[in-house]
């Protein structure tokens, strides 16, 4: 690839004059570069930072995450999404441990055998870490090739995917090749953006064929965007006679697995918003409950669909609370609910009661 063999001199000498200087770029070592890999995915860099400050305090080495209870691992990322990714640090840390003496191995191979580390996490680990020539592949890395080359092809099927990993893989120096990943990777972020790259700053400007046909913003081609479903969702603040109020832990694998929530569920066809939530609540604990007044309505979108959470006040009416379709269930009060870690929709709804827009209008007893 001739045209592309001052790629790596250029983006290298670009690094080395002021890259950002991120807290796991200070520390660089293994584990706190997998730490940071991971909540970076799909999260932006500045919401990234607090966590991964706070995580390393709590956990600053593996050991530390794998003895860790996963309700403390949880409660410590609440607030940054994805939660399967905390659910996957924890698992893979206890492999870490189980299998390689408590110490993030080198290999790809055995990286990719972690759970939630695929390619780009291996790749990122084992340049960054471990200074092995192997390629990544995320967002920034997908737009900045794709104009580089001029990528006429939809960067989302899978024949243009396994084309761009291995240009990603030609490319990739011998010679440093974490700071080329690294860098690779912040030029997408700070000059190589989606809607108005900043070309005139650009350090591989003249070897963008893109640039050179004025194809800049048709790249990546990516197919049109499918219309994001819709549900509306209930969820019940149940108080029992002594003013506690019932939370549930989802299962836990799945869409929030392992959160606390205020329990409920998906409206069906036909359903007003009480009938589902005492449907709900009995499918999921076995109690009959009375549903009292409104306390709000949150709208939240998450990857493939939109929700708006309806979330009413409830009184336990009759029933012991069973585990049917929860992990877990408590009772509790205002002041135990910094104890468990909740999804964003349920911190609203805290909100809610903490700031007094929730008065309980249903009798007790």
């Amino acid at each position: 690839m001739p045209e592309l063999d001052e790629l790596d001199p250029r983006l290298l000498a670009w690094w080395d004059e002021g890259h950002a200087a991120h807290p796991w770029r200070l520390q660089p070592d293994p584990y706190a570069v997998w730490i940071a890999e991971v909540m970076l995915q799909q999260t932006q860099i500045a919401t990234v930072i607090p966590y991964f400050e706070r995580w390393m305090a709590r956990f600053p080495d593996v050991r530390a995450l794998a003895e860790a209870p996963l309700d403390d691992v949880l409660k410590l990322w609440e607030g940054l999404g994805y939660y399967s990714r905390a659910r996957n640090l924890h698992r893979a840390a206890q492999q870490i441990v189980a299998e390689h003496g408590g110490v993030l191995p080198s290999d790809l191979e055995a990286l990719r055998g972690l759970p939630g580390i695929g390619p780009y996490t291996a790749g990122a680990i084992a340049s960054i870490a471990f200074g092995q020539p192997v390629p990544v592949l995320d967002g920034n890395v997908i737009r900045v090739l794709s104009r580089l080359v001029d990528l006429e092809a939809d960067v989302t099927a899978t024949a243009t995917k396994k084309r761009l990993w291995e240009l990603a893989a030609a490319l990739v120096p011998a010679a440093r090749p974490g700071d080329y990943n690294q860098a690779l990777m912040e030029l997408g972020q700070r000059i190589c953006v989606p809607a108005a790259p900043a070309c005139h700053r650009c350090p591989v400007a003249s070897l963008c064929l893109a640039r050179a046909r004025g194809t800049q913003l048709e790249r990546p081609v990516r197919p049109p965007r499918r219309n994001t479903p819709h549900f509306d969702v209930v969820a019940g603040v149940i108080y029992r006679d002594d003013g506690a109020f019932l939370i549930a832990r989802r299962p836990p694998e799945g869409l929030l697995g392992g959160l606390w929530e205020f329990p409920g569920g998906k409206q069906e066809a036909g359903e007003s918003l009480p009938e589902a939530l005492q449907r709900e609540i009995g499918e999921e604990l076995g109690i009959d409950i009375a549903v009292g007044a409104a306390l709000g309505r949150i709208k939240h979108a998450y990857t493939h669909f939109r929700i708006t959470l309806h979330a009413f006040e409830a009184r336990h009416v009759s029933g012991e609370p069973q585990d049917i379709a929860v992990d877990a269930h408590v009772w509790v009060t205002l002041d135990d609910l910094d104890d468990y870690a909740f999804a964003v929709t349920d911190r609203k709804i805290i909100e809610l009661l903490r700031n007094g827009s929730a008065q309980l209008s249903l009798p007790l007893g």
